[in-house]
């Protein structure tokens, strides 16, 4: 039997959430001249990239998006890769949905090869189920679930078009 999918989160929510995550983000670094976000490849790369957008509209920051490739189901199977150095930089990591904590705590182990400035974490979803020490500086939007419910955000390219509950 399929789990019924309740539209939590609609095109239109979505941008609003957005923009007001990319004032929050362009808030915490209102001092710094550069920015990097670093999206979970899939979705969180789309969030990004959407920030991205938003924050180059807002603000005079120098916004670099950078995507990082994880096995979400099994973070220590593939290495984590930054080509980049992010030393001395103001870094945003960024996901589509915080779910027990697991993906944003492996995804912060190889930022943690650099001296930063500062590193924040932004989330479009936060479901409040963590299992790993991980709490998000940004959300667009707290939902409480069971355990057994997840969370699906679609997106075609960088539009983020819905969430759904299932």
């Amino acid at each position: 039997m399929e789990k019924e999918r309740i539209l939590i989160l609609d095109k239109e929510r979505i941008d609003r959430k957005l923009q007001r995550m990319a004032y929050q983000l362009w808030e915490y670094n209102s001092n710094e001249p550069a920015v990097t976000l670093i999206g979970i490849d899939g979705t969180g790369l789309a969030v990004a990239k959407s920030l991205a957008e938003r924050l180059k509209a807002i603000s005079k920051l120098d916004v670099q998006v950078i995507a990082i490739k994880m096995n979400k189901k099994q973070p220590l199977h593939d290495d984590i890769n930054i080509k980049d150095d992010l030393s001395g930089r103001s870094v945003v990591l960024v996901d589509d949905v915080a779910n027990s904590g697991k993906t944003l705590l492996y995804a912060l182990k190889p930022l943690l090869a650099y001296e930063l400035k500062k590193i924040l974490i932004a989330v479009l979803v936060d479901r409040k189920h963590k299992s790993f020490p991980i709490s998000p500086d940004i959300v667009g939007h707290t939902v409480a679930t069971t355990l057994q419910e997840h969370i699906e955000v679609e997106h075609h390219n960088n539009d983020i078009t819905a969430a759904y509950l299932q």
